[in-house]
């Protein structure tokens, strides 16, 4: 069987957590390849609401085992919290469920220390919205051979390993400023937390191989974005990690045949949102940024699952989805949160920008070039009815069916699935 991949097409928070939720269903396997703690996937099942960051999604499925991949940078206190937290809800978390590459590298307090730090030292206008959960550290680490792995916790001179790592940052961090950690502290309780993670450390690489050999489906979960990728992202306003489909495969231990006849999935809102600093071309403020953020009293308003900040918010932007689909090579469209634009007279489609007068479809030098760039709206017009009920596409307005057929039309790219609410059931198959 082939691997299948789900990625977010816009800068993240499109609402991949639901929808790998209700694939996770007809899968296996439900793999993570990259990111970290950084990352926040919310998924509702009835009156439950499982806040997840770094196991993926497809956990809350019992017959799924999970995957924490070798592209991932992990913070096990983090993960042991959230472990917790899923049982305490009444999901079965075990060693024969969670399985976590000895690949994947560890976030310590030092990498924490240092990413806050380092956000601080950047003036105002440079600063780039950093969550502070280590995640920069922690890969700059990885890339310059100098970090810690899940597999390093077996070894017997561990703690001398962390040691070093805690004493190191230590002059980093005296160098700019800030207070250094407890060498001693901080390791004792890190060893304390992290040893309990040795029972799921799995050859996962091996492990996937093996189960796409004998005809299971896996399903790889990304996080973040197409547009936060550390590559082709809006640079420098991106994450640390690549975060494109092809990613799934380095970050798993893969081979390229395993996804040459899989569906990569890309997960778009039918509007724009982001988080933190960077350009933003479609962004709108005011009333009907309000409109579209909602209040912040249910959990699936525009809020930040990992940080809480409010979303930045605004149109679709066509020319940004098209972009992602070529990087990603995506096959298939998932549209969320359709129903957020009921009862708008309009909606605003972005189909291109003016650049110094000139009129172009896609974003000039990639990504990071799109920071002088207008907007080019096409202007639909928007349905009044309350569509959360909708399962049928012949149920659906005309209008909103005009729509999606736009995004469709202007990305390239079928559409597969529409969520019309967070709820499990809401979503309507095409």
């Amino acid at each position: 069987m082939p691997l299948n991949i789900i990625v977010g097409a816009q800068w993240g928070d499109e609402g991949k957590g639901r929808i790998v939720d209700y694939l996770a269903a007809g899968a296996d396997y439900v793999a993570r390849y990259n990111g970290g703690d950084n990352a926040g996937h919310t998924v509702t099942v009835g009156s439950k609401i499982f806040k997840l960051h770094l196991v993926p999604s497809g956990i809350v499925h019992p017959h799924v085992i999970a995957v924490l991949g070798n592209g991932m940078v992990i913070n096990p206190r983090t993960l042991l919290d959230e472990m917790s937290s899923l049982r305490g809800a009444g999901v079965s978390i075990a060693p024969q469920r969670l399985h976590i590459s000895p690949a994947a590298h560890l976030i310590t307090p030092a990498h924490r220390a240092l990413d806050k730090a380092l956000e601080a030292a950047r003036s105002k206008e440079k600063q780039i919205g950093t969550t502070g959960r280590g995640i920069g550290p922690a890969y700059t680490d990885k890339a310059t051979r100098r970090g810690l792995r899940l597999a390093d916790l077996l070894a017997p001179d561990f703690r001398e390993r962390l040691l070093a790592h805690l004493h190191e940052s230590n002059r980093t961090l005296s160098g700019l400023g800030a207070p250094e950690l407890d060498s001693e502290e901080e390791a004792d309780a890190f060893i304390n937390q992290s040893s309990r993670l040795a029972l799921y450390i799995f050859d996962v690489a091996a492990e996937l191989h093996l189960a796409l050999k004998q005809g299971h489906t896996v399903l790889a979960e990304g996080a973040q974005g197409t547009l936060l990728d550390i590559d082709h992202g809006t640079y420098p306003f991106v994450t640390s990690s690549s975060t494109l489909a092809p990613a799934a495969l380095t970050g798993l231990g893969l081979g390229i045949t395993a996804a040459r006849e899989g569906r990569v999935m890309g997960v778009t809102k039918a509007f724009q949102t982001r988080v933190g600093s960077g350009p933003f071309p479609t962004e709108i403020k005011g009333k009907a940024a309000e409109r579209l953020r909602g209040t912040g009293q249910n959990p699936w308003d525009e809020y930040g699952t990992t940080t809480g900040r409010p979303r930045r918010v605004g149109w679709l932007d066509g020319v940004l989805l098209r972009y992602a689909v070529r990087v990603n090579g995506l096959t298939e469209l998932i549209i969320t949160k359709l129903d957020i634009l009921s009862g708008l007279e309009s909606i605003k489609l972005c189909t291109g920008y003016s650049v110094n007068n000139a009129i172009v479809s896609d974003p000039p030098g990639g990504a990071d070039g799109i920071a002088a760039c207008e907007p080019i709206y096409e202007e639909l017009p928007g349905w009044a009815e309350d569509i959360t009920a909708v399962r049928k596409w012949k149920s659906l307005p005309k209008n909103a069916k005009a729509y999606l057929e736009r995004i469709s039309a202007l990305a390239e790219t079928p559409i597969k699935l529409v969520s019309l609410g967070p709820e499990r059931e809401q979503i309507l198959e095409i």
